[in-house]
Protein backbone atom coordinates (compact mmCIF):
# COMPACT_ATOMS: atom_id res chain seq x y z
CA UNK A 1 0.00 0.00 0.00
CA UNK A 2 2.55 2.26 1.15
CA UNK A 3 6.07 2.72 -0.82
CA UNK A 4 9.04 4.93 0.47
CA UNK A 5 12.44 5.84 -0.75
CA UNK A 6 13.89 4.38 2.28
CA UNK A 7 13.68 7.91 3.82
CA UNK A 8 12.76 7.29 7.75
CA UNK A 9 11.59 11.24 7.69
CA UNK A 10 8.98 10.66 5.33
CA UNK A 11 7.64 7.36 7.23
CA UNK A 12 8.00 9.53 10.42
CA UNK A 13 5.72 12.41 8.31
CA UNK A 14 3.11 9.82 6.57
CA UNK A 15 2.51 8.69 10.51
CA UNK A 16 1.83 11.78 12.10
CA UNK A 17 -0.49 12.56 9.44
CA UNK A 18 -2.52 9.61 9.66
CA UNK A 19 -2.29 9.69 13.25
CA UNK A 20 -4.04 13.41 13.01
CA UNK A 21 -6.68 12.44 10.79
CA UNK A 22 -7.60 9.09 13.20
CA UNK A 23 -7.99 11.38 16.24
CA UNK A 24 -9.64 14.24 14.27
CA UNK A 25 -12.41 11.46 12.81
CA UNK A 26 -12.62 10.19 16.30
CA UNK A 27 -13.31 13.19 17.73
CA UNK A 28 -15.79 14.21 15.03
CA UNK A 29 -17.40 10.84 14.15
CA UNK A 30 -16.75 8.66 16.81
CA UNK A 31 -14.27 5.78 17.65
CA UNK A 32 -16.33 3.38 15.92
CA UNK A 33 -16.85 5.16 12.38
CA UNK A 34 -16.08 3.03 9.17
CA UNK A 35 -13.42 6.23 8.73
CA UNK A 36 -11.91 6.68 11.90
CA UNK A 37 -11.61 2.31 11.80
CA UNK A 38 -9.67 2.70 8.41
CA UNK A 39 -7.30 5.40 9.62
CA UNK A 40 -6.44 3.52 12.84
CA UNK A 41 -6.10 0.43 10.49
CA UNK A 42 -3.88 2.57 7.89
CA UNK A 43 -1.94 3.73 10.49
CA UNK A 44 -1.23 0.31 12.41
CA UNK A 45 0.24 -0.99 8.58
CA UNK A 46 2.34 2.59 8.71
CA UNK A 47 4.03 1.85 12.58
CA UNK A 48 4.22 -1.59 11.50
CA UNK A 49 5.85 -0.48 8.69
CA UNK A 50 8.53 1.85 10.52
CA UNK A 51 9.26 -0.48 13.08
CA UNK A 52 10.43 -2.84 10.36
CA UNK A 53 12.59 -0.74 8.67
CA UNK A 54 13.96 0.52 12.15
CA UNK A 55 14.53 -3.36 12.43
CA UNK A 56 17.11 -2.78 9.31
CA UNK A 57 18.18 0.70 10.53
CA UNK A 58 21.23 0.63 13.32
CA UNK A 59 19.32 3.55 15.76
CA UNK A 60 15.89 3.99 16.94
CA UNK A 61 14.45 7.50 16.50
CA UNK A 62 13.28 9.51 19.49
CA UNK A 63 11.01 11.65 17.50
CA UNK A 64 8.62 8.91 16.66
CA UNK A 65 8.72 7.54 20.56
CA UNK A 66 8.15 10.98 21.16
CA UNK A 67 4.98 10.48 19.05
CA UNK A 68 3.79 7.50 20.16
CA UNK A 69 4.28 8.56 23.85
CA UNK A 70 2.28 12.18 22.68
CA UNK A 71 -0.77 9.60 21.01
CA UNK A 72 -1.13 7.16 24.29
CA UNK A 73 -1.41 10.40 26.05
CA UNK A 74 -4.37 12.18 23.76
CA UNK A 75 -6.64 8.95 23.78
CA UNK A 76 -7.40 8.85 27.34
CA UNK A 77 -8.30 12.36 27.40
CA UNK A 78 -10.53 11.90 24.14
CA UNK A 79 -11.98 9.13 25.90
CA UNK A 80 -13.64 11.42 28.58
Amino acid sequence: MYTYSNSQSEMIEEIKVKRELMINSATTLGYTSEETIKFSQELDELINMYQRFMGQASRPNEEVKIAFKQMMMVWPKLLV
